[in-house]
């Protein structure tokens, strides 16, 4: 057969073969290569780079689709000057991925404002980046939404569907109550992805020794969910300052201590 023929069925066979970025390439990368002389193997590595540098595109698109964040939050835009107790190594660390591979969990605690829901986001978009599946939820809306699919006899497949994902972030455990049969769903969860060491990033206002509280006031739930849950796990506590109240306090909105007037106010009083 001729070489002509055979270069009239690349495209063709490109396209069978699903590699649809690669056949639209085709000729300008032909003619540049013939152009610069480049060899066989060099032809063919540039060709399918732009093939799969749109795959993974494409995959990363689907990723953060299917992880329902609030909002895309990304690591560059944190303010570690604002939170100078955080250790940004132990931050950066956490972005290389390589908790994901280890099957360890990451928690976030700390009072509200602190920047949890940030960082956790944060490595979940890395995640999905890296081509793996991420699931985003709080921790009553996974509760309520568990608790549903139990009374319609749906729990397996529900409880499948939050261990399928490489990651699993739980936010805001601890800020509202959870009743027993939440509480008992939660620790399942855990439990679940403990065993397929599948990492889950939680965050929480409730210091380790309160989560009897989150737990539906179950002190032994709370300590076997722990159990599993720094048996692999990186801790991290933030002790700094809401920086919604520092927004508010430059704006003039807020005091600065007893007895002293907000900003605004003040000048109001003073027209």
């Amino acid at each position: 057969m001729s070489s002509l023929v055979y270069e009239q069925q690349a495209a063709t066979h490109l396209e069978k073969l699903g590699l649809t970025v690669a056949g639209e390439h085709l000729d300008t990368v032909c003619q540049q290569a013939a152009a610069d002389g480049w060899s066989y193997s060099h032809f063919l590595g540039y060709l399918l780079d732009g093939e799969i540098r749109e795959r993974h595109r494409k995959t990363v698109a689907l990723n953060l689709q299917f992880a329902r964040f609030p909002a895309i939050k990304k690591l560059e835009d944190f303010d570690f000057a604002a939170q100078a107790g955080l250790d940004q190594r132990l931050i950066d660390e956490l972005a290389t991925g390589r908790f994901l591979s280890e099957g360890r969990n990451v928690v976030f605690l700390g009072p509200p404002g602190v920047g949890k829901t940030h960082l956790a986001t944060s490595l979940g978009v890395i995640t999905a980046q890296m081509g793996h599946r991420v699931y985003f939820t709080t921790a009553l809306d996974m509760a309520r939404k568990l608790a549903q699919s139990m009374e319609q006899n749906r729990l397996h497949r529900m409880l499948n569907a939050l261990t399928q994902p490489k990651l699993l972030i739980i936010d805001e455990v601890g800020y509202l109550t959870l009743d027993q049969t939440q509480a008992s769903l939660l620790f399942q969860v855990i439990c679940k992805r403990y065993e397929r060491q599948q990492p889950i990033v939680i965050t929480s206002n409730k210091a380790f020794s309160d989560w009897g509280q989150v737990f539906a006031g179950d002190p032994i739930m709370a300590s076997a969910a722990l159990d599993r849950l720094v048996h692999r796990c990186t801790l991290i506590n933030i002790r700094g300052d809401s920086y919604r109240l520092k927004e508010k306090r430059a704006a003039g909105m807020l005091s600065d201590g007893p007895g002293s007037a907000p900003k605004a106010a003040a000048k109001e009083a003073r027209a």
